[in-house]
């Protein structure tokens, strides 16, 4: 059964059988305490009634039973109900006299009532009528008569008759309206488990994972609503960056096959040409020197693979490093290319120690400067800058080449990705050297950020956590190489 026709089905249920008890527990108290009126006015009339016949026999006490049932025909009591019959009877039920005609038969007396104890019975009349029946012992000389008398209660039961049948009307008129109500309470109650059930179907079918639902009150059904909101944002993120992680994938096998197709039909083409034909000294020097730098190339790429696939399955232990002093070195190693394109590098160093691992991130440093040196045509200036900031530092490298497109700046950082893949691919580059810059940055805990605009130049920040103390073991200042 549904949740919907459970929550109606209790709902109307529950009002149902909480009516009917406290009806018929309000209908049956009013009825035995007008039953209960009845009985204490059935008393008073017999207690009237033994007054009536004691203040006889105060007058002639000298009465014998049957004299007293003959005399007692005289003696009327009336109340609100008129004139009130009574009967005297022998120990045996047999009527002696009395006023009026009782509808009963001495029944009650059967049970003997002891002198000075009193009773009643509830009788029933063939033809519907119902009586209250009471007797009480009068103690004689000559033995004991009871005085009876009786009141009709018919009225109390087509009374009771009568709610019952209002009520069970009222009733079907009552689980009408809860029933109503309840469907409109069910549906709403329901309403947002539908929403969450269609969405979480067209999650499963994978056609729309921006399924969202409405999140209505702080009740425990909106805190599933916005459990789920929480789960399907994770869903769609990570599906997203699994997509991405897929499409990198296939970009970084397409990338490379076309990086190992090109150097390697060009060695294949100019060693068939020497193969094939004579050649003279000339040409056999030209084709040796294609193929001696693609075949430079091909070690270069196989090389940074290399650092990536074993930077992705080591861990390495950082210590800290003179940043003055580090920098200054990679400066040193990066003069001969920089000076031959012409390019002035400037090197501004806080001495501080910084937390690393120097050889990976000498790696880093000269990546970004050949990257800075190739952004650059018709020379320049490069920057390179460290410094701490908070509870870590900072290296820095700007260049005032051609920037890179805002476009492209979040996947410069993936491998074999180009920006123009003809120029890089003319000045010796694979398109690894920023993702292996990514991949070290990341193994110390730290990040890069990469700035650029077109036509004015590019700044990529490493972010490196720990170190920072004064080292004192060189000296601030721009060191231009």
């Amino acid at each position: 059964m549904k949740l919907f026709w459970k929550l109606f089905c209790s709902m109307v249920l529950i009002t149902a059988l909480a009516c009917s008890a406290g009806g018929y527990a309000l209908i049956n108290t009013q009825f035995h305490a007008s039953l209960d009126r009845e009985v204490a006015a059935l008393y008073e009339e017999n207690d009237l009634l033994r007054f009536a016949l004691a203040q006889e026999l105060a007058f002639n006490p000298l009465y014998s039973r049957e004299e007293l049932a003959k005399a007692a025909g005289g003696i009327t009591i009336t109340t609100g109900r008129g004139a009130v019959s009574f009967r005297l009877s022998g120990e045996t039920g047999k009527a002696l006299g009395g006023s009026g005609v009782l509808p009963v038969e001495a029944a009650i007396l059967t049970a003997q009532l002891p002198a000075g104890q009193r009773g009643w019975v509830m009788e029933a009349l063939g033809d519907g009528r119902v009586y209250l029946h009471a007797a009480s012992p009068l103690a004689l000389e000559d033995g004991i008569l009871y005085l009876e008398n009786c009141r009709e209660v018919s009225e109390l039961f087509r009374a009771r008759a009568e709610q019952y049948q209002s009520f069970f009307s009222l009733m079907l008129v009552l689980t009408g309206a809860v029933g109503a109500l309840s469907l409109a309470v069910a549906a709403m109650l329901a309403r947002p488990l539908a929403r969450l059930s269609a969405a979480a179907r067209r999650m499963a079918e994978g056609t729309d994972l921006s399924q969202r639902v409405r999140v209505d009150g702080d009740d425990e059904i909106a805190q599933l609503s916005a459990d789920f909101n929480v789960m399907a944002h994770r869903i769609q993120r990570q599906v997203a960056e699994l997509k991405a992680a897929q499409r990198r994938q296939e970009d970084f096998i397409g990338s490379f096959a076309h990086e190992i197709k090109t150097p390697l039909t060009s060695i294949i083409g100019y060693a068939d040409l020497l193969r094939s034909r004579p050649a003279g000294v000339e040409q056999v020097q030209e084709s040796a020197g294609y193929i001696f730098s693609e075949g430079r190339r091909l070690e270069a790429l196989s090389r940074k693979l290399l650092d990536l696939i074993v930077l992705g399955r080591q861990d390495f232990s950082l210590r800290p490093v003179p940043l003055d002093v580090f920098l200054r070195r990679v400066a040193g190693a990066m003069e001969p290319p920089l000076r031959q394109a012409e390019i002035r590098l400037a090197v501004r160093a806080e001495p501080v120690s910084a937390l690393m691992e120097p050889d990976l991130m000498e790696t880093v440093c000269v990546n970004l400067l050949d990257n800075a040196r190739k952004a650059m045509e018709g020379g320049g200036e490069i920057l390179l800058e460290g410094f701490s900031e908070g509870d870590g530092c900072i290296v820095q490298v700007a260049d005032q080449g051609k920037g890179i497109p805002e476009p492209e700046l979040e996947r410069v950082t993936e491998a074999f990705y180009m920006v123009d893949k003809s120029r890089a691919r003319a000045q010796g580059g694979a398109g690894l050297g920023l993702a292996l810059c990514r991949r070290i940055v990341e193994l110390h805990g730290g990040t890069m950020e990469i700035e650029s605009e077109l036509g004015r130049g590019t700044c990529v920040r490493v972010h490196l956590k720990g170190g920072g103390a004064p080292c004192g073991t060189g000296k601030t200042g721009s060191s231009p190489s």
